[in-house]
């Protein structure tokens, strides 16, 4: 690959799993700020910070800097914003969410929004679905930072934010306006703060259908790494089930970083 303007790196799966570093990921971010090779750490993750999921990397041995974060509610508060500039907004969501659209402008509301966005949300109950198809049903438009259905935790697999998106979108009858990956929202409002076009961009993930498909869909060129999900016996699995197949493909960090040259 020529003229990489920045990486679009993928968290867990990528970089970690749960709590544990891949081998080689602090190695691979030590060396891409060596070579001066600018990237992003991009998540679907909507609950954290952009601080807090910094603190996770740190915390682990990968060095970080919040201001190199881009999480899938900062794009939905951006997404909004731009659409809409001091929107009123329901949010249905955690700190992370609550935050970004503090940043963006966006005006917190508990009547008559404009939007409800919708993020993984561990204190969802009956009556914030009802509330939440309601105000949908009388004209909010509906956002939802990313479709992730299963969410993995200490204890197992949990419901993730697309379950309860799609719990919404059954009561209200309206479908969101999907921010995070596989769509191309997230990783077009990545290579924006990197100040790079789409087509410079290299998006690199362990998992085809949101990582590789997301950056299929905005015009990136594409890295997997078969250091989580997706594996060297499933990828012709989900080459079909996707339709979109990965630029180049490495089974680790280390060939990734002797690709790279880092």
């Amino acid at each position: 690959m020529k003229d990489i303007g920045g990486l679009l790196i993928d968290l867990d799966g990528t970089l970690f799993h749960g709590g544990v570093m891949i081998p080689g990921a602090d190695r691979l971010i030590a060396g891409l700020r060596s070579a001066g090779i600018p990237f992003l750490f991009v998540t679907n993750n909507s609950s954290r910070t952009a601080a807090a999921v910094a603190a996770h990397l740190n915390g682990m041995g990968i060095e970080a800097k919040a201001e190199e974060v881009c999480t899938s509610s900062m794009a939905a508060a951006r997404y909004v914003a731009e659409e809409s500039p001091k929107a009123r907004v329901a949010i249905l969501g955690e700190e992370g969410l609550i935050e970004a659209c503090t940043a963006a402008g966006l005006l917190i509301v508990t009547e008559k929004p404009e939007y409800v966005v919708q993020g993984i949300y561990r204190s969802f109950t009956y009556d914030s679905l009802a509330q939440a198809s309601r105000w949908i049903q009388e004209g909010a438009k509906f956002v939802l930072t990313n479709p992730d259905l299963m969410l993995p935790s200490d204890d197992g697999v949990m419901p993730g934010a697309g379950s309860l998106g799609a719990a919404i979108e059954a009561a209200s009858g309206v479908s969101p306006v999907v921010i995070g990956k596989p769509e191309s929202h997230l990783v077009t409002y990545a290579t924006a703060l990197l100040g790079i076009k789409p087509e410079t961009a290299v998006v690199v993930g362990d998992n085809m259908r949101t990582d590789i498909s997301a950056g299929v869909k905005a015009g990136c060129r594409t890295i997997l790494v078969l250091t989580g999900l997706t594996t060297a016996d499933n990828f012709e699995h989900y080459q079909q089930i996707t339709g979109v197949t990965p630029d180049e493909i490495y089974a680790d960090l280390a060939e990734l970083m002797v690709r790279l040259g880092v």
